[in-house]
């Protein structure tokens, strides 16, 4: 966006108290739904299922400034208009030449994004990041903010070799792009989004040496700032957002490979400062995909909720209920539960749901985008 534009949009520190004209360049003074106030023009797009956006945005200049603009996103968030789905690096399904019997897996396994939107149990694919079109990167980690998904880091689905790629996606124009690469190569990290950052921590570099490193991505400017270190290294920990704090659990040493911490180090997102917190987690056990905020804000797994789903548990939070999927045992077919929370935020009783053949492939991980 450019410094001309964002002058448009003084109420950008008070997302819920906008007008349409705050939305749009001040320039173009046609009508967005001729013999319509605009006002009442506003609130008709604001309905728009965000699969129409791509094409709504080809109506006109204005309709594509506003359909695009974050202030117009905070304006759907505010009046319940935006989609809580699920997005799922999920692997892709085998397909098997006709008359084989004998066929085997494809080596190596491929990835690609899901999306299920949790009330209308619909499932739906995202195109494939054009540099890698044939499956995502291996173990790259994904975040949402403001309805965008960014894919980052991971392995050439082909050499193996670490990438610092960053990817990402817009629902609106349903597009990929490539952003600003991360500064260094690191794998197994924690990454979660919050306001327009995402924040990345720990892993291990190219030479398998875990990390204490962090930093945070700032999406919009397309920026990276570093942060001051985390009080140990921690490979394979796992990242959360607990209100403006961001979590980054378990993990362990270089010297102590696969022996996973109890621990914390939670980097408060206003002042900057990490604190350490002991026995978050529980003892060598992994995090990866399965860490889940209890409703007195302790740390859990969610592959303690149902044997359905105890192995290759990977579970996505949605506020009012939670996507959950694993197998009872080590190659069982998978299992997608949706759990609905009760008004006091506890887990509710787990409902399976019925899954089409092409997305039922193994999650690898996911992460809430909120549409």
């Amino acid at each position: 966006m450019t410094d001309d534009v964002i002058e448009l949009y003084p109420s950008f520190s008070n997302p819920s108290n906008i007008s349409c004209k705050q939305m749009e360049p001040q320039s173009d003074s046609s009508e967005l739904i001729p013999g319509l106030p605009d006002e009442i023009a506003l609130e008709c797009l604001t309905r728009l299922h965000y699969e129409a956006h791509a094409v709504a945005a080809d109506v006109s200049r204005r309709w594509r400034h506003l359909l695009q603009n974050k202030e117009f996103y905070y304006h759907r968030k505010k009046h319940g208009f935006t989609r809580k789905t699920a997005c799922l690096v999920q692997l892709l399904p085998v397909h098997f030449e006709p008359g084989r019997s004998d066929a085997k897996t494809e080596n190596p396994l491929k990835y690609g994004l899901s999306v299920f939107d949790s009330i209308t149990r619909i499932w739906d694919k995202i195109d494939p990041v054009p540099k890698y079109p044939d499956g995502l990167p291996l173990f790259c980690q994904v975040a949402s903010s403001e309805g965008k998904l960014i894919v980052m880091g991971g392995w050439d689905p082909t050499s193996w070799e670490p990438l610092r790629d960053v990817f990402v996606y817009e629902f609106t124009t349903r597009k990929w792009t490539q952003r600003v690469d991360m500064p260094s190569t690191r794998s197994f990290f924690a990454a979660r989004a919050c306001d327009g950052y995402v924040y990345v921590a720990g892993g291990h570099d190219e030479s398998k040496n875990a990390l204490r490193s962090a930093w945070v991505y700032d999406i919009a400017a397309d920026e990276w700032t570093e942060l001051t270190q985390m009080s140990e290294e921690r490979d394979e920990c796992e990242g959360v957002i607990v209100g403006s704090e961001f979590w980054v659990v378990s993990g362990y040493d270089t010297d102590s490979q696969g022996r996973f911490k109890n621990s914390a180090d939670v980097l408060d997102i206003k002042t900057g400062l990490w604190r350490h917190v002991k026995e978050a987690w529980g003892v060598s056990r992994c995090p990866r995909s399965c860490l889940a905020v209890g409703q007195n804000g302790n740390l859990t797994s969610w592959d303690a909720y149902e044997p359905a789903v105890g192995v290759g548990t990977c579970g996505v939070d949605m506020g009012d209920r939670v996507f959950v999927t694993g197998s009872a045992h080590q190659g069982a077919a998978q299992t997608v539960f949706v759990v609905e929370k009760t008004s006091q935020g506890q887990i509710g009783k787990l409902r399976k749901v019925e899954t089409p053949f092409e997305f039922s492939g193994f999650v690898q991980s996911g992460c809430l985008v909120e549409i």
